[in-house]
């Protein structure tokens, strides 16, 4: 059990009818009731002060009290005609006028600094006109070998499972051959740097059938594209592109200077 300390005691003493608890606690708890009563013995023992009675004129006499205490307050006026303030208020623009005059003289300088650390035209030494390249500049071209697989791949699953009698399917097919046939021969002039025996193979196969997908004169007739279906079943070209496109990385590219301005 929490008994009570001797705050709460002294407050409830002196306000029994808002401590319901703190009286609660003493008549069940015997030791703090015990500890109440000797702090009320002494509580009571002390004589209560009654403030003296003020009348009208207590506030007069404690002014007349203090007033000889204290200086006394002149309430000067703000005047043009009182020579001590004039001569402050001259000094006070004197001094805003020094400031003023401070900082532009600040500023004019450090705008004639700046300008003579910048050359003029004057001085400034000739341009040299720039040469004039003798030929034309290369463009370079760079292809990302495992895009170009995977686009390959593409095209090689929409020929396998094209009709041959549509035109329609067969359109797309050419336009697309015509871009990947460009990219193909550049992947075949680098191949050697790729550490794989078996993709400069691939890309010679593959680099048939898509030039005889772009560049035929005429419309490719159902039994072409049928031939060309054929011939990529037996050869199993669509497996192997497959294959190397799984082992060749993402970011290895192949890149090749080609002819003509940019």
């Amino acid at each position: 059990m929490k008994h009570l300390n001797e705050e709460e005691l002294v407050e409830y003493y002196y306000s029994p009818d808002t401590e319901a608890c703190a009286a609660e606690h003493l008549a069940s708890c015997a030791e703090c009731a015990e500890a109440f009563a000797a702090l009320r013995s002494d509580l009571d023992e002390i004589p209560v002060v009654e403030p003296p009675a003020r009348n009208a004129s207590y506030g007069d006499a404690v002014w007349q009290s203090l007033k000889d205490s204290l200086p006394v307050y002149e309430n000067s006026r703000w005047s043009w005609l009182c020579p001590n303030l004039s001569l402050g208020l001259w000094k006070g623009l004197s001094y805003a006028a020094a400031c003023g005059l401070l900082i532009a003289c600040a500023f004019v300088a450090g705008r004639q600094w700046e300008r003579s650390l910048t050359p003029t035209a004057s001085v400034r030494p000739p341009q040299q006109a720039q040469p004039v390249p003798a030929h034309p500049q290369q463009r370079v071209v760079v292809v990302v070998l495992s895009d170009h697989l995977e686009r390959s791949e593409r095209l090689l699953v929409q020929l396998k499972h094209a009709d041959a009698d549509s035109e329609e399917m067969i359109s797309p097919l050419r336009d697309e051959a015509r871009t990947l046939l460009a990219a193909n021969r550049i992947c075949r002039q680098d191949a050697n740097k790729v550490d794989d025996p078996a993709l400069a193979p691939a890309l010679k196969r593959l680099d048939h059938v898509l030039a005889v997908l772009a560049n035929h004169p005429g419309d490719l007739s159902a039994a072409q594209i049928t031939r060309l279906q054929d011939e990529l079943n037996a050869s199993g070209l669509l497996f192997e592109v497959r294959v190397l496109r799984t082992r060749i990385p993402e970011h290895r590219t192949v890149a090749r200077t080609v002819g003509g301005t940019i």
